[in-house]
């Protein structure tokens, strides 16, 4: 019988899939538990249209993320915090700082996209990773100084 996967389904495949199962696992588990649907003709036209819907979002969020990417591309940043003589900071410089700073210089990047490994707890120079689309990433260079 063949389905349309609705959700993840562990060792069986992911949402948006069709798959080939047997009658008794689609009727008795699968559908039920709204996991899968059946593949009908009008199913199988509607997962057509959603998947082209979803890769023109997709391609859509991409060449604005290339857009973003290109405007950060070779930009430093600067970010004053309270330091110890020693060059150790009070507290850190985290992800969510660093979105801040970026979008009081005119970029609105979300801090989830910010890959930062762990938290800055010292002055100096830092290359960040900051992932805009799942295949556009652009690193910036950010200097903490210390200030305040």
């Amino acid at each position: 019988m063949k389905i349309i996967l609705t959700e993840d389904v562990r060792d069986l495949g992911e949402k948006g899939e069709v798959k080939e199962v047997s009658p008794g696992y689609a009727r008795n588990y699968l559908i039920p538990k709204g996991l899968a649907v059946e593949a009908t003709q009008g199913q199988l036209r509607a997962l057509k249209a959603k998947q082209e819907i979803l890769s023109r979002k997709n391609a859509k969020e991409e060449k604005t993320a290339r857009e973003l990417a290109a405007k950060l591309s070779g930009k430093s940043f600067a970010i004053k915090v309270k330091a110890g003589e020693s060059g150790r900071l009070f507290g850190s410089v985290t992800a969510a700082d660093l979105a801040e700073m970026l979008e009081k210089n005119g970029f609105n990047v979300d801090k989830k996209k910010i890959e930062l490994t762990e938290p800055i707890k010292e002055l100096g120079e830092f290359t960040i990773q900051v992932k805009l689309h799942p295949e556009v990433r652009v690193p910036i260079q950010v200097t903490i100084e210390a200030g305040e």
